[in-house]
């Protein structure tokens, strides 16, 4: 019982302790001035066109944190004799395969249909959604910057729903949720770096998500955080190319049919 509630409270914090970690990586990137030339926007944007300062960023996203870490260890503690069977019993790599496999699908897909709706429905884009899009230029931080409605709604139930839908362990969700993080942050970061392995296997990446954020992709490109197919199946998919922005960088521009 004991090695299963330091499972509990490591699935619990692990995920926010690699939120900061991985996002402190991209800020000490962003201070460099070299990495300019990776940036999708000018450096001088993430303040000039933001909507939302980066001390009110941090505040908002410390409260989603809150939020999630409640919910996490009260469903943990629900999830607690089947997972206990699962550490006695122990779990092949196939069968941890095909949980991962089965939770990113799970979590794609509650994420795209609420998301999108959260752009059709006009009161719940206003009073609920906007607030993550005050961030025009994305950074690495604000990933999880949102209301905390969408942010119970989007994150905290779409990663419940992935972990008891798809069978996994608290030791399993410590490595699926640190990864879920990785690719949030990663998809937020405002840069194209050159061998990121996240874009090598991804099509939803930075640039992606990049284009969702401005005002021409606004109703594109909702899939997160993992794959495109709902955007591709569903008529939602704003293909782009990558170009050498003068000045230095790159830009994300969409493709006219």
């Amino acid at each position: 019982m004991a090695v299963f509630a330091s499972e509990e409270l490591l699935g619990t914090f692990v995920p926010v302790i690699v939120y900061w970690l991985y996002s402190g990586l991209y800020v000490l990137m962003g201070s460099i001035s070299r990495f300019d030339d990776y940036r999708l926007h000018p450096r001088k944007d993430e303040d000039a066109k933001n909507l939302a300062s980066k001390s009110t960023v941090v505040k908002g996203v410390l409260v989603q944190q809150a939020f999630q870490i409640a919910v996490s260890l009260l469903l943990f503690t629900v999830a607690r004799n089947n997972a206990t069977e699962t550490i006695t019993t122990g779990t092949s790599l196939i069968t941890l395969a095909g949980q991962f496999g089965v939770a990113m699908l799970v979590l794609d897909t509650w994420q795209y249909f609420i998301h999108r709706y959260m752009h059709i429905n006009k009161f719940l884009y206003r009073h609920v959604h906007s607030k993550h899009h005050r961030l025009v230029v994305p950074y690495a931080y604000g990933a999880l910057y949102n209301h905390p409605l969408e942010g119970l709604l989007l994150d905290t139930v779409g990663g419940a729903l992935a972990f008891l839908v798809s069978g996994m362990s608290p030791r399993t969700a410590i490595f699926f949720f640190s990864f879920a993080t990785i690719k949030t942050v990663d998809d937020h970061c405002g840069l194209w770096l050159p061998g990121n392995p996240l874009h090598v296997l991804f099509d939803n990446n930075s640039a992606y998500h990049d284009v969702h954020h401005q005002l021409y992709g606004n109703k594109y490109n909702f899939s997160q955080p993992f794959f495109i197919g709902w955007d591709k199946i569903l008529g939602t998919h704003m293909d782009y190319t990558l170009q050498k922005r003068k000045g230095g960088g790159f830009e994300a521009r969409p493709v006219k049919d």
